[in-house]
């Protein structure tokens, strides 16, 4: 499917600025309610167009952050960061999270990426976000995470259907889902926080 996606640019150009529209609402919860205080660098990996990098930076003046997407995604990216002025503290770096490592920062994030994929390409990307941060550094996982008992977020019960069918292995999880898959890859703190409608996002301290 996304290779599909990817060859076409008109296409492409459409599914990121869409990307953008879904993402907002997440994006300017996650620049207020985490500690960006705490960090100076952060990757945003399948940063699309780069709302949230950019909404972060915006918010927050004195962190710089990259952008880690396919190469097909580099000039949409660079031309959307500079409309905001922030070519100077927003990079964008190619590359495919299947045969490369995650670029190093403080903080790696990770929106609508692991419900795209199975259970052993999620626990990989979990690993090689491990390894991107330092010890102190963070992970941030965010999308329609389901409520732990799987009665409230329909949304997102939806959203993992929706995953079933159209990707060969993908499927939404619960909070305690994701915090186990954090702690097996090895970060030694967790936690669960709510943003915007039915986004949530998991934050693994490593």
């Amino acid at each position: 499917m996304f290779e599909a996606l990817y060859a076409d640019p008109a296409r492409l150009r459409e599914f990121l600025a869409a990307m953008s529209g879904i993402s907002r609402g997440a994006a300017f919860a996650i620049a207020e309610k985490f500690p960006w205080r705490d960090y100076a660098t952060f990757v945003d990996v399948g940063t699309a167009q780069g709302d949230t990098a950019a909404q972060i930076a915006l918010a927050h003046p004195h962190v710089t952050g990259t952008g880690f997407d396919l190469a097909e995604v580099g000039p949409i990216f660079d031309e959307y960061v500079a409309r905001l002025g922030l070519s100077g503290r927003l990079q964008f770096q190619a590359g495919s999270f299947f045969e490369v490592s995650l670029p190093k920062a403080d903080v790696v994030i990770m929106g609508h990426i692991l419900h795209d994929w199975n259970l052993e390409t999620k626990r990989m990307l979990i690993s090689k976000a491990y390894d991107a941060v330092p010890s102190g550094g963070a992970f941030i996982v965010y999308e329609s995470i389901i409520d732990d008992d799987r009665s409230r977020n329909a949304f997102g019960l939806m959203m993992s259907l929706n995953m079933l069918i159209e990707t060969p292995g993908g499927f939404d999880y619960t909070g305690a889902d994701c915090q186990s898959w954090m702690r097996d890859a090895g970060f030694r703190e967790t936690r669960v926080e709510h943003l915007t409608g039915p986004d949530s996002m998991v934050v693994g301290i490593k």
